[in-house]
């Protein structure tokens, strides 16, 4: 598959238009990937709202999952999910939805043939939830840019507090570095 991602990310840098992406996310390569992907991840033997996790694949037998996977391709709904609230260091909780295991692996089929299309077209300096990069990548780059340009100021700016507060109370929130 990685020779079909890198020909999506060349014809997507020479800004060609994609149709028929359907073919690579049902392809049975594709499949296999997403279910090693979903597999090697720690949260694929907890259960969705169906009672389902990894096993179940396993269990299954993969080219009837495979098969079962392409077919639910050709009228996809997916299923709900099963929310659970983490709590957070200052005492509060997060929402963490927990997917069903057939949508955890459609939605891994269908973001590995995006990515690489979606990759080209993106920043080289943005970091945020891309492959290869971290906050770590962000940080050296802006002490990079910081050296070399002899910046003296960082700004950490909070978009959601930037959509839910006035002005005043968005630049008090801001932590001036």
């Amino acid at each position: 598959m990685q020779g079909t991602f890198d020909e999506l990310y060349k014809m997507s840098c020479r800004k060609m238009k994609f149709s028929n992406l359907m073919q690579f996310i049902t392809d049975r390569n594709n499949i296999l990937l997403a279910y090693r992907n979903i597999k090697k991840n720690k949260g694929s033997v907890t259960v969705g709202t169906d009672g389902l996790n990894i096993d179940f694949i396993m269990d299954m037998g993969i080219d009837n999952y495979i098969k079962y996977i392409q077919s639910k391709f050709n009228n996809y709904s997916p299923k709900s999910v099963r929310r659970v609230d983490i709590p957070k260091p200052n005492g509060k909780t997060r929402p963490l939805g927990i997917p069903c295991i057939d949508d955890r692996i459609i939605q891994q089929c269908i973001k590995q043939v995006l990515e690489p299309i979606c990759e080209a077209k993106f920043h080289n300096h943005n970091y945020g939830f891309r492959p290869n990069r971290s906050a770590e990548n962000a940080i050296g780059r802006t002490m990079y840019l910081m050296n070399r340009n002899k910046l003296h100021y960082v700004v950490d700016i909070d978009i959601k507090g930037f959509f839910g507060a006035t002005r005043s109370d968005f630049f008090r929130n801001c932590q001036w570095i």
